[in-house]
């Protein structure tokens, strides 16, 4: 397992900075979001799997030929007292550095998850008090707010779209329809669950720069998707308009500002206005940039090279974890 510590640590590296960095500044992703979605969510897992993985097998090595085998020895140190002498002080070092780093990202991803649950419930709370229902539909309410604003609040059944009466005043039927059909994508797709898992890795990981990349990057993509989806059934113009005067909006009164504020998807009002939540300037000119001067999608063969791509990222660590001698 010598080999394989040591290239699961090399990739460990490239996936957390300089991949993440050119993915960031690509043009492409704009031209086919779901496709760059995947593979943003292949670096992340991938990045995790080898940057813990590689501690792991180093450490194992004197006792297993692979993971599964050095699990097996460790397991009988600890409960039956088997000796410990073939494992020296780095390699234990390296074990309890890949114990302290997995409890500390599913430690986050949890706590991140009970703080969003947290904030949607106070804002759900506040909602019952403050808005009306809206005759656009079941699952949609009216806050009185003289300002533009347009977001939705996910919770599986209890979902809602909540718009303000100077949102409903400033709109012409078809773009409040626009608005509508992109919030509805969001819930729909469930893009709160991966702005709760990006979150919590750039929580996690703060010191690393490519998780504020990513972070911002996924807010723009999922944007995008809506937007797509909003584009079966509006005009380009109606929906650029839409976006702009909603994008015009101030927070309402308990709410985050924006299209897609997803109440707490940021966990921390800081920690949303440091990537600049969905609805940021830059978010909001891409989204403009790319309606007024589409592109046309990746070509089919490309889509698929980089989904293959994607499934490599999270297929190579894995099998060089579980398979005995795959790289010497």
């Amino acid at each position: 397992m010598f080999w394989t510590s040591y290239f699961l640590a090399v990739l460990a590296l490239i996936l957390a900075w300089p991949v993440p960095v050119l993915l960031s500044r690509a043009q492409w992703p704009a031209r086919s979001p779901f496709t760059a979605m995947v593979l943003w969510q292949a670096i992340a897992l991938a990045g995790g799997l080898s940057m813990i993985g590689a501690m792991l097998v180093y450490g194992l090595e004197p006792i297993g030929e692979n993971l599964i085998a050095g699990l097996r020895g460790l397991a009988g140190m600890v409960l039956r007292n088997e000796p410990t002498t073939a494992l020296g002080f780095w390699h234990l070092f390296a074990l309890s550095a890949a114990a302290l780093l997995s409890a500390h990202l599913v430690f986050t991803l949890l706590l991140t998850y009970y703080k969003i649950e947290r904030q949607r419930r106070r804002h759900r709370q506040l909602l019952e008090l403050l808005a009306s229902p809206s005759d656009d539909g079941p699952g949609t309410v009216v806050i009185n707010h003289d300002s533009p604003v347009a977001y939705c609040l996910p919770g599986g059944a209890r979902s809602v779209t909540v718009l303000s009466d100077g949102l409903m005043a400033a709109l012409e039927p078809d773009e409040l329809r626009a608005v509508l059909i992109h919030e509805n994508a969001h819930l729909s797709q469930r893009h709160d669950l991966l702005l709760w898992a990006f979150a919590a890795w750039r929580q996690a990981l703060p010191w690393f720069p490519t998780t504020r990349l990513a972070q911002t990057a996924v807010n723009s993509l999922i944007e995008m998707l809506a937007d797509d989806v909003a584009l079966r059934t509006e005009s380009k113009g109606t929906l650029i308009k839409a976006i702009a005067i909603v994008a015009s909006g101030s927070p309402a009164p308990g709410a985050e500002r924006g299209p897609l504020a997803m109440a707490g998807t940021g966990v921390e009002d800081s920690a949303l206005s440091a990537t600049g939540g969905a609805d940021s300037p830059r978010t909001t000119a891409s989204r403009v940039s790319r309606l007024l001067s589409p592109k046309p999608p990746l070509a089919r063969g490309l889509r698929a090279l980089v989904l293959a791509a994607s499934a490599m990222l999270l297929a190579v660590p894995t099998a060089l974890l579980i398979v005995p001698g795959l790289l010497g």
